[in-house]
């Protein structure tokens, strides 16, 4: 398959949103992710301002344990914090604003995985060029598939779940420094199968299909959901990624993938 830039496509999705025949399907997903972003930044600032006022008195306590493993985290970590606090916080902040807001989105996406379909459905229909398909398209027959839905929204769950625990084993190990990073693409990577999933899920393929999308060219799908990614991190820009990018990956997958 030939290389293409994923990136563009949030663009895309981003114009494909403000069209008039798609501007209706876009107006719920917003708001649900309006409402879990909100949450999601209060409870993220309230985690990391906890976390760096805890952080003393634990490592006081657990400094001097009989146990050499909790003795040699705590030491690391005491290490890290009075000699590298300029990269230290930074990481710290990173990994926790990666994880609520990829946590909080992946709920987000269980709210509004009927109305994100139909978004999809209808950017595709709008890319074919059939204006009478998206008038034809209805909110009611996607609760038909609450389900069915549910039970694709379960799949994406159980292949991230094990992985994402592999790379949370990251950060208790001797390459913890960089495990924030291999977070954040690992994260990346499951945006891209996140939205890229949906226009396959319309038309009713099997998820295997998606990550054999995906995998059949990685650089591009995997440059669109990293970019997802940041962008979530961005106050107030992170409103419109949900429906900007259901509608770009849409988009992607109708360029690259449709069979």
């Amino acid at each position: 398959m030939p290389s293409f830039n994923g990136t563009q496509y949030l663009r895309k999705g981003y114009d494909l949103i403000w069209q008039p025949n798609i501007r209706r399907f876009v107006f719920i997903p917003l708001i649900i992710n309006f409402v879990l972003l909100t949450f999601a930044s209060i409870y993220a600032f309230n985690l990391i301002s906890d976390w760096y006022s805890s952080l003393p008195i634990w490592l006081e306590t657990h400094v001097n344990s009989p146990d050499w493993y909790i003795r040699w985290s705590a030491e690391a970590l005491n290490w890290f914090v009075t000699s590298l606090d300029w990269l230290l916080w930074p990481l710290i902040i990173i990994t926790v604003l990666i994880t609520v807001f990829f946590m909080f989105g992946f709920i987000a996406n269980w709210i509004a995985a009927p109305f994100n379909g139909l978004l999809s459905e209808a950017v595709e229909c709008h890319l074919a060029g059939d204006s009478t398909a998206i008038e034809n398209l209805s909110l009611t027959d996607s609760f038909k598939d609450i389900p069915r839905l549910i039970g694709r929204e379960w799949r994406k769950l159980t292949y991230y779940i094990p992985r994402a625990l592999l790379c949370l084993i990251l950060f208790i190990t001797p390459i913890s420094m960089f495990a924030p990073i291999i977070w954040f693409l690992f994260n990346g990577w499951m945006s891209a199968v996140q939205y890229i999933d949906y226009p396959n899920d319309n038309h009713r393929y099997p998820f295997r299909k998606t990550l054999s999308d995906i995998k059949s060219y990685r650089s591009g799908p995997f440059g669109f959901g990293l970019f997802v990614m940041l962008l979530t991190m961005i106050p107030i820009i992170n409103i419109l990624v949900m429906p900007v990018a259901v509608a770009g990956a849409t988009n992607l997958w109708f360029d690259h993938y449709r069979k």
